[in-house]
């Protein structure tokens, strides 16, 4: 039970989490944060705290080159968290199907949902929000279009706080550090 909400927006990606740690009916305000940083990518987990720590600590993500960012993402990307996620333990294979969790990741101005299959996604609404308060925080980012993105980051956890028991405060938000143009190259902030 958790909330992970992305924006992407001009040339910028925004991610915030929420603190809840949830067993059964049982909730725990966790000081470990679900949105962290690792090297150029910013990540968001939902599923299980093991996972995150997995992509947080172990997982040495590889550089993106000038070419398809999402062609990296779909290959190079997820091969290292494939097996990043087998050698901690975590990956899960029943009948030769092999599986992992569910985050966001934000590089290059780009939001991405990696799925439990490791299929990657982005949305033509240039937002995410994943975790049981999902479709209070997506109600909200539909309905901010057009803010300041951390405040719709902000506005989405909140809402699905409001309305969904396994979702906490405090918040967590973190953004990519550079601003990216269309054509993929850096601008000014």
């Amino acid at each position: 039970m958790t909330c992970i909400v992305g924006v992407q927006q001009d040339g910028r990606v925004v991610i915030g989490g929420d603190s809840a740690g949830v067993a059964g009916w049982s909730i725990t305000v966790r000081a470990d944060t679900k949105v962290f940083r690792n090297g150029e990518f910013i990540m968001g987990f939902t599923d299980s705290f093991r996972m995150g720590q997995l992509l947080r600590y172990s997982l040495v993500p590889p550089v993106p080159q000038d070419w398809d960012l999402d062609r990296f993402m779909a290959t190079e990307f997820i091969a290292v968290v494939r097996d990043c996620l087998r050698d901690g333990g975590f990956a899960r294979n029943e009948s030769g199907n092999e599986s992992g969790g569910l985050f966001l990741v934000g590089i290059r101005g780009h939001l991405y949902r990696i799925d439990s299959d490791y299929q990657i996604g982005r949305s033509v609404d240039e937002y995410y929000a994943v975790g049981s308060g999902d479709e209070y925080a997506c109600g909200s980012l539909y309905s901010t279009r057009g803010l300041d993105p951390q405040h719709r980051v902000r506005q989405a956890l909140e809402a699905a706080s409001h309305h969904s028991t396994g979702v906490c405060a405090p918040f967590h938000i973190i953004s990519s550090d550079e601003v990216y143009a269309p054509d993929g190259t850096v601008r000014a902030p």
